[in-house]
């Protein structure tokens, strides 16, 4: 680990990666990799989660392009040398902003979309000027093979180098010093993570996780609301971090929600021969997932099977937020579906507990889409829509408070991995002794009025 980081940072302290023509060598090589590699990436997650070619694309391989092409599209403009104004203090004089790369970077992926959470964090620290040393999860261990195998392959190691392993392996390379670490994945292993970079005052970023909300009031369209909220659920079975997690639905509309979420379920024919379905990640999760379930308050749903890691989507009714289900991220194909009546009881029960991640309002009710939006502090999130905010780039995505710190995707994450560097240029015409000794009242006059 030590010489990887060694060979990294001598690379990075000969200059190399501040040029804009290579990064975007390096950024043109990643994508053609990727895509004449499609084949072997979609057969590895496939034999992880049984994911298919066509989840694998819209939701993994078709972002990677997206933020490969748009960094390579702007970031000279991204890299530029910022103008600003001079304040009259400083007169005469220039003053700009240099964004600069922080140097050798640690990305930690997560194991939900291993493709996406590993690569998308390094395109954006190769665009701005780094080297990268990518840890992938070691879960699903065909995809952090392929990975591994393709850019090991294909990139030299002191720009660009994937280690597999676990806990041991992951523990040494945070014993390295780095100067960014990037880290997707559970609040509990985010503290470690921070704990671990601020031994270098590492900067960090993480993208963790949380319990997510969906409101359904009184007043929104129902079917059109239901047939979003459903798909964003049960996408990768509910193993994504940005799904609602649970839902409050207003009283007066709760039995048509239940039969509407119902028949949208069983319309939408969940399975992985379906290809729009996968497996739960490994035996432990099938066994938490099991675990979550109250018999008593399943709608419909609640059938699994352990040994082929298959659990169908599940609604359970009549929660409260005492129930287990409700004491820990669910990450899986579980709905827990909340009733309220006054939206300012449902509102302090979200604000007493850990900030989500992520928050979805569907209503046509203005005034309580306002309310909750002012309310409540969350990562990011969606009017009438659920999880596709994600696929803006012209938003940061990130979370807030225990759901993470820090933001990345498009432009956001070119900033993540940089510094960027406050440089005021003076002339050496003139030189006012205002601020120099002797210290007289006339002075200190002039001072007033210039700082006002």
């Amino acid at each position: 680990m030590e010489s990887i980081v060694k060979l990294q940072r001598d690379f990075f302290n000969s200059n190399a990666t501040k040029d804009i023509k290579f990064r975007k060598q390096q950024l043109s090589k990643l994508k053609r990799l990727l895509k004449e590699n499609e084949d072997l990436l979609n057969k590895a997650i496939f034999d992880d989660f049984g994911k298919s070619y066509f989840d694998n694309y819209i939701s993994e391989l078709s972002i990677l392009y997206h933020d490969i092409d748009e960094a390579l599209k702007k970031v000279k403009k991204w890299a530029k040398v910022k103008k600003v104004r001079t304040n009259l203090l400083n007169l005469p004089a220039k003053s700009y902003i240099i964004p600069e790369p922080l140097g050798v970077c640690l990305v930690i992926g997560a194991w939900n979309y291993p493709y996406q959470l590993s690569i998308a964090p390094a395109i954006a620290a190769i665009a701005a000027g780094n080297t990268v040393v990518l840890k992938p999860s070691e879960l699903p261990v065909n995809t952090s093979n392929i990975m591994a195998k393709l850019i090991n392959e294909n990139f030299d190691p002191e720009i660009f180098k994937v280690i597999e392993g676990a806990v041991p392996e992951t523990k040494e390379l945070l014993g390295q010093k780095f100067d960014k670490i990037f880290f997707t994945g559970s609040t509990e292993v985010g503290k470690i993570i921070y704990q671990a970079a601020a031994k270098h005052l590492t900067p960090v970023t993480l993208e963790l996780g949380g319990k997510s909300p969906a409101f359904f009031t009184e007043k929104c369209n129902l079917k059109i609301g239901v047939k979003r909220m459903v798909w964003a659920k049960f996408l990768n079975a509910g193993q994504t971090c940005v799904a609602p997690d649970y839902i409050f639905v207003h009283k007066a509309i709760k039995d048509k929600f239940l039969e509407t979420v119902k028949s949208e379920i069983e319309n939408s024919h969940f399975s992985v021969e379906n290809d729009n379905y996968v497996q739960i990640i490994n035996e432990r999760n099938m066994q938490r997932l099991v675990g979550l379930l109250d018999e008593k308050k399943i709608y419909s749903g609640g059938k699994y099977n352990i040994k082929e890691r298959y659990f169908e989507p599940t609604i359970l009714t009549d929660v409260t937020f005492d129930d287990m289900i409700m004491q820990e991220e669910i990450f899986g194909p579980i709905l827990p579906v909340i009733v309220y009546e006054n939206i300012d009881d449902a509102i302090a029960k979200v604000k007493s507990r850990p900030k989500p991640l992520a928050l979805y309002v569907f209503t046509n009710e203005e005034k309580i889409k306002q309310k909750i939006l002012n309310e409540i502090s969350f990562g990011g999130g969606a009017i009438n829509e659920a999880v596709m905010h994600l696929t803006n780039t012209h938003f940061g995505f990130g979370g807030v408070g225990d759901s993470g710190m820090g933001d990345y995707h498009g432009e956001n994450g070119f900033k993540a991995f940089s510094h960027y560097k406050s440089i005021l240029d003076r002339s050496t015409l003139i030189e006012p002794n205002f601020k120099y000794y002797p210290r007289t009242n006339k002075k200190l006059k002039l001072i007033k009025m210039i700082t006002g």
